[in-house]
């Protein structure tokens, strides 16, 4: 046995009820045990302000718009965009629609983390370091504040809409499918009377900061209030699109008959953008009648991700539309009226008051039409612009549904707890002590029955919801023949889905991963736990197999490094090895010079060049493969140009980069995974309290279109998109388990968990995921005994 009696503790909780605790294993997973499920959700709560109270505090008040209380004025314009889009329907359908004893959790979770908060009041070295460098306090929470944040769900797709609108006002629809396929393909509805180049990106603004991440820079903290308005904090639009794109997941359950063992595999890797601490957590629960384990957000009660020692269960995110942009015609003698039907409508307009760090409460106004919060308005044109989200309806708090689903121990009752899932709306699998396995989509799909949602339409009653689709009519693929079912963020609907009845959305991740991962999973003998995990590191590129063929089809004239560089890749086996140099040749090709001479190329109109970053894979590779005439007269013999000077282009480039011979180069050179902190840009000025909050870089293979994703910056190759927390479940046999969460399970910087992962992650290694008191109780390192805090 592993121990160590000298970290171990014995705390007294106010509002615990019998005796429980906490055993922290030597990779920092908690295992919680209590005696009622009140006490576990309480401890729940405890143990997430335990290991991520800066990050889960943050969260909060980013959330319900209560920054510039703690950071001053800077952050006042983020606050008023995140109470846009906070729940302000009736609370009791809000927790009902999760489960019947919702608030009950959420009631115990919140208590759990104010019992830490007051911890930390009492003994203030338990506090972490970015509230003391901050000079800030961590706040208590209210059940409420569990389930009424949405602005960090990820729905879709408003941006693209916006965009959308913006390249078919000045192009064509061939130029706007180089930013997003479209899958089935069709030509988006245009509104009628609704002039789409009014639109600009500037409508975005509010929306883009109401989800935006807190940011922190000297200059933003000491902002004054007569220029609130200006100090968004949110990255560039390129930026934005891209963590859109790049935010994924793989998932897939692999039936006993397929494996060695002849017992079920359910793995899951979801993608996200990555950060120091992560965004998942790892979490053991148990009470009597109830023990799961698995991965959720540390803010959210229950798990998302893992197993309940009967039934397994996982998500990727699924392309339903659950966003829409409206257009209003405002009345010329007051701006809050807008023309609906034969008539006109009132927005609803609200005064708020916002606390705001040395100075007096500030005021503000946030208004609202029948579909939503409005986003902008531009009273000189009479117009404002609105959106409308799956997010004000109840049941819409991101992963909660989970408190349902986690409990299910058949698939008749995984099916019911399906029903109850709101958002973001995801791809589930599953798989059972029984041996069955599943797949359906979850999640509410509003149904358009007079556009498709591609496009902004007019506010004026001729563009409503029908409502959403009958959870009833998702699909569902039980025990397929083929052995197996996965996502990967693709269109994987059944071949004749009617999708103009039944609506979803049109717009999807390209295909490339899912095809890596079913090719991978059809392919040789009987499946291993050990298998599962190769697939999840795998960084095969099909886009790179695809792409090399015509590479290695050109001519082998003229300069010697168009040789060269045909030479390195004719016998690469399209991995993207962090030690490949081919991989390296690959991906400075395609990121640096191939895709912005393809632009340059097909699209003669510059300003639109940036609307269409990073550029949809599928439309790339089928504008090459399939030339046509807006490459010229000659669509074959120009394309062939342009990848040879590309070619030779990316081949010198290599060479400036990492030296004059190819056997020096390598993909991890140039590819990191990094890890950087919220504060991370005041590291410099308060360099004594906030160092080493980083973590990173590792040299990592792989891109954003391999099953490990590992999606990065086109500037300089960094990696900030990509799986942080990866599981492998052997279903029955649940110790043999295996997960990583990276850079570590802690967010205080203090613990040895902070980052005592991310070696493990970027070599591709796991740790075991321990269920069984016996294994866990082997590898316990320290334990936190919590004791019920008797009368004063």
């Amino acid at each position: 046995m592993i121990d160590s009696a000298s970290q171990d503790e014995t705390i007294a909780l106010e509002g615990l009820r019998q005796p429980a605790s906490i055993h922290i294993d030597r990779w920092g997973v908690a295992h919680l045990r209590a005696e009622n499920e009140h006490d576990l959700f309480m401890l729940q709560g405890f143990n997430a302000a335990r290991d991520r109270l800066w990050q889960i505090d943050l969260w909060r008040k980013r959330g319900l718009g209560l920054l510039a209380a703690d950071f001053g004025p800077g952050y006042l314009a983020q606050d008023r965009a995140a109470r846009l889009f906070l729940y302000r329907g009736d609370m009791e359908a809000e927790f009902t629609a999760y489960a019947p004893d919702a608030r009950a959790i959420c009631e115990a979770f919140a208590a759990g983390i104010n019992a830490y908060v007051a911890l930390t009041e009492a003994e203030p070295h338990r506090l972490p370091v970015e509230f003391v460098a901050m000079g800030t306090r961590p706040a208590r929470w209210a059940a409420e504040d569990v389930v009424r944040i949405r602005s960090h769900s990820l729905t879709r797709n408003a941006i693209s809409e916006v965009l959308r609108a913006i390249v078919l006002s000045r192009a064509d629809l061939a130029t706007d499918l180089l930013r997003k396929d479209l899958e089935p393909m069709r030509e988006p509805v245009r509104a009628e009377g609704l002039d789409l180049s009014a639109l600009g990106t500037e409508v975005l603004t509010q929306f883009r900061l109401a989800t935006a991440a807190v940011t922190f820079s000297p200059e933003r903290l000491a902002a004054p209030l007569e220029a609130w308005r200006r100090w968004t904090g949110i990255t560039d639009l390129g930026e934005v699109v891209q963590g859109a794109e790049m935010e994924g997941s793989n998932n897939w359950a692999i039936h006993g008959s397929r494996t060695e063992s002849g017992r079920p595999i359910l793995a899951s890797d979801p993608h996200r953008a990555h950060a120091a601490p992560s965004l998942r957590y790892i979490v053991h629960l148990e009470s009597p009648g109830f023990n799961a384990i698995g991965a959720g957000e540390p803010a959210v009660p229950g798990i998302s991700i893992g197993h309940n020692g009967t039934a397994a269960f996982a998500l990727t995110i699924h392309g339903a539309d659950q966003e829409d942009v409206y257009v209003y015609e405002t009345a010329a003698e007051d701006p809050d009226l807008y023309r609906y039907g034969d008539g006109q409508e009132a927005m609803t307009v609200l005064r708020e008051r916002f606390a705001v760090k040395h100075h007096p409460d500030q005021e503000l106004s946030l208004r609202f039409t029948r579909h939503g919060p409005v986003i902008a308005e531009d009273r000189a044109a009479r117009r404002a612009v609105a959106i409308r989200s799956v997010w004000s309806l109840p049941g819409s708090a991101p992963y909660l549904a989970s408190l349902t689903a986690m409990r299910s121990r058949s698939l008749e009752e995984f099916r019911a707890a399906l029903r109850r899932w709101g958002t973001p709306s995801v791809n589930m699998v599953y798989a059972d002590t029984g041996g069955t396995i599943a797949w359906s989509p979850a999640g509410y799909a509003p149904q358009r029955p007079n556009w498709d949602g591609l496009l902004p339409v007019p506010g004026d009653g001729r563009y409503e919801w029908s409502g959403l689709l009958d959870p009833a009519e998702h699909p569902w693929r039980v025990d397929p023949l083929e052995g197996f079912v996965h996502s990967a963020n693709e269109q994987n609907l059944p071949p004749h889905w009617p999708h103009a009845e039944k609506t979803y959305g049109y717009e999807w991740t390209e295909a490339s991963r899912a095809r890596r991962i079913r090719e991978a999973l059809t392919r040789g003998p009987l499946l291993t736990l050990e298998d599962s995990a190769a697939l999840q590191t795998d960084v095969t590129s099909l886009p790179a197999r695809r792409l090399c063929a015509q590479l290695l089809s050109l001519p082998r004239g003229g300069a010697p490094e168009l040789w060269a560089a045909q030479t390195l890749l004719e016998d690469w086996d399209h991995r993207l090895d962090a030690d490949s140099p081919a991989a390296a040749l690959f991906e400075v090709l395609l990121t640096r010079h191939l895709k912005p001479r393809l632009l340059a190329a097909l699209v003669p109109d510059e300003s639109l060049h940036p609307l269409l970053v990073p550029q949809d894979m599928e439309s790339l590779l089928r504008a090459l493969e399939q030339p046509d005439d807006r490459f010229g007269p000659d669509p074959a013999r120009a394309r062939d140009a342009l990848l040879a000077e590309c070619l030779i282009a990316a081949f010198r480039d290599c060479e400036s980069r990492m030296g004059l011979s190819p056997e020096t180069w390598q993909w991890g050179r140039l590819h990191h995974g990094y890890f950087s902190h919220a504060l991370t840009g005041l590291a410099s000025e308060r360099a004594g309290s906030l160092a080493g909050l980083d973590v990173g870089p590792y040299p990592v293979g792989g891109s954003a279109q391999t099953p490990m994703h590992t999606g990065y910056r086109a500037t300089d190759f960094r990696c900030n998109y990509g799986a942080s927390v990866r599981l492998v479940m052997d279903v029955g046999a649940w110790d043999n388990s295996l997960c990583i969460n990276a850079p570590g399970q802690s967010g205080d910087p203090a613990s040895p968990h902070y980052a005592d992962l991310a070696p493990h992650w970027a070599r591709g290694e796991y740790v075991p995921l321990l269920y069984t008191r016996e294994a866990v109780d082997h590898m316990v390192m320290r334990c936190i005994h919590l004791e019920p805090a008797g009368p004063d």
